[in-house]
């Protein structure tokens, strides 16, 4: 007496491999989707955390130097101490600050000493402006001037 042995037949096999390839092909898309999105999150967190270490860098130096001076011929902002000194390079894609890079590409840089726009000498406050790329953020940081200030 033959046994009969209980399969799928090859249609209904056929049926099978197109679903789970259905399936898999899915999942592929949905994973690309989510890794794209990773990594968007990922250099929009790495430019933030940039921007907020600029920030706090200029406005530690900002509070720490007495006299704040702009070279607009080198393109330089160099902050002073009997002491000590820090000197900041602005070039097209990033700031250097003696050691320290950051890789901030600044649009616009506006200086001013006592409200007054400035481009070469003293100056008590910075503004820099990120480009419409980087959702038009902005540093703003000032200092408080001493009576000595003005009598330089």
């Amino acid at each position: 007496m033959k046994a009969k042995v209980k399969a799928l037949t090859l249609n209904e096999m056929v049926i099978v491999m197109i679903i789970t390839s259905i399936v898999v092909s899915l999942a592929f898309t949905v994973l690309s989707l989510v890794q794209r999105h990773m990594w968007s999150i990922q250099h929009n967190f790495n430019l933030n955390t940039e921007f907020n270490r600029l920030e706090e860098a200029l406005w530690i130096d900002t509070n720490h130097f007495n006299t704040i001076r702009v070279n607009a011929k080198q393109n330089t902002i160099k902050f002073k101490t009997l002491l000590d000194s820090t000197t900041y390079h602005f070039e097209k894609d990033y700031t250097l600050r003696d050691k320290d890079t950051f890789y901030i590409p600044i649009a616009h840089k506006t200086l001013f000493f006592n409200g007054n726009e400035v481009a070469n000498g003293k100056l008590d406050a910075i503004r820099l402006e990120l480009s419409k790329k980087y959702n038009d953020q902005q540093i703003f940081v000032f200092k408080i001037n001493d009576a000595k200030h003005f009598i330089d």
